[in-house]
């Protein structure tokens, strides 16, 4: 009776220490690692590899979703089609949702992006790392500023994803391995939440609520495909999946541009269930929104997490831990209140006012975001207008996602073959 006791309390204590306590669900002991560069993954995930019909060395994909603190490794199966093979906690983020805009911002990057063997720094002071590859070719049209945010171990973050050192080796393999089988290009895409209906509903009255509507057309083009979308860039925006009349300039008039007649069916029938979702979740969160949460208000939750590890390990919990849903009005208040304190203290801010509350309730669902899209997109006549706009496949051309050097800033390379030529060599 006594050991069963005992049973329950550590069990409640494992609970209570919080979802991104990372370090003790870590599977490797890194003092048996002799070559951190060369690591294996651990058998259970080549075992589980296996059984989901996966080679060693198959293509993958990283997503990211920061509220929910999760990054995941998804790999191609026999049919090409990319599942997840292995989850793990973020054990740090900074800043607050929504994307890096400049240098110093504290900001993790959101948006897509492409990695090359060239991102991998096996000689990383954060145990290893792999280069985000901020600032892309949509950062750079937007003019943002940064460098060197990376995914890296030792849980300290200044911009970057962090994670532990355990982790971070796992996902170095993971990369690893794929370019070793010949992926010329992983795919990036880092998303502040996973963005459902609800989540959309939940977070409509954020100032960046534009901005995660245009990654949303890529992140459902995954959804609907479960392989990584092409992504371009013109008009200062991204745009997915596309067949393109000519070249695209990121800051540029976009050429015309069509989507495959399969996919805007596919994606016709994803936004109709969307769209329903949508409605129910209007009803249930009427005249109540998210409060996003401060890194300080996430480090807050996870503090005990710091005793015993070194200074510089900085845990810093989920912003669904530690955010809350509010009255709308209340939320315009705080976020009033919060602007106001960084402003005194000489920083600047973009708050919700009630002019963009109204304007961000008025464009529900995937139909708002016609007004985001670059022009010069045809669609059947038979297919619905406020069917998503998709992007290209980074394994095709890795330098889609690079941010060209100023003096080529306007050359485009020469034609890709389309993403669906690509895939079809193994359908």
């Amino acid at each position: 009776m006594r050991i069963r006791h005992l049973a329950y309390i550590s069990l409640m204590a494992l609970a209570l220490a919080g979802c991104n306590d990372t370090l003790e669900s870590a599977s490797i002991d890194l003092s048996t690692v002799k070559n951190k560069v060369e690591q294996p993954l651990p058998a259970h995930i080549v075992a589980d590899m296996a059984k989901k019909g996966m080679e060693r060395n198959s293509p993958i994909m990283i997503r990211i979703f920061k509220e929910e603190g999760v990054m995941e490794i998804l790999k191609a199966n026999q049919n090409n089609r990319f599942e997840v093979i292995a989850s793990y906690n973020i054990c740090a983020w900074s800043g607050r949702l929504g994307p890096k805009v400049k240098e110093g911002d504290r900001q993790a990057p959101e948006g897509f992006y492409m990695l090359t063997p060239a991102n991998l720094n096996p000689n990383s002071k954060y145990y290893l790392a792999i280069n985000t590859g901020f600032p892309n070719r949509y950062d750079a049209a937007n003019g943002r500023t940064g460098a060197n945010l990376m995914i890296h171990g030792a849980c300290s973050s200044s911009g970057c994803y962090s994670m532990t050192d355990q982790e971070v080796l796992e996902i170095y393999a993971f990369a690893r391995d794929a370019f070793k089988g010949g992926q010329k290009a992983v795919q990036l895409e880092a998303f502040p939440f996973r963005m459902t209906a609800e989540n959309m509903v939940k977070h409509r009255l954020s100032p960046n609520i534009e901005f995660w509507r245009m990654l949303k057309v890529g992140y459902d083009n995954f959804e609907v495909t479960k392989r990584p979308p092409e992504v371009e860039v013109c008009e200062k925006k991204y745009v997915f999946n596309q067949q393109a009349s000519g070249p695209f300039n990121p800051a540029g008039k976009c050429p015309v541009m069509t989507t495959p007649p399969a996919l805007q069916v596919a994606l016709a029938t994803h936004d109709k269930q969307y769209q329903s979702d949508y409605a129910v979740a209007s009803k249930k969160f009427d005249g109540m929104a998210w409060y996003d949460p401060t890194e300080a208000e996430r480090k807050a939750i996870v503090a005990k997490q710091r005793k015993g590890h070194d200074i510089a390990y900085a845990p810093t919990g989920t912003a669904l831990a530690a955010g809350k849903m509010m009255k709308v009005a209340d939320l315009e208040s705080m976020m009033a209140n919060q602007s106001g304190q960084q402003l005194a203290r000489g920083g600047t801010v973009a708050n919700p006012t009630t002019a963009s509350v109204r304007m961000a309730t008025a464009t529900p669902g995937l139909a708002g975001q016609q007004g985001t899209q670059p022009a010069g997109i045809a669609v059947a006549a038979n297919v619905p207008a406020n069917v998503p706009i998709p992007m290209a496949n980074p394994m095709v051309n890795p330098l889609a996602y690079a941010a060209p050097p100023v003096e080529t800033a306007q050359t485009e390379p020469a034609k890709k073959p389309p993403f669906w030529k690509f895939w079809a060599k193994s359908e």
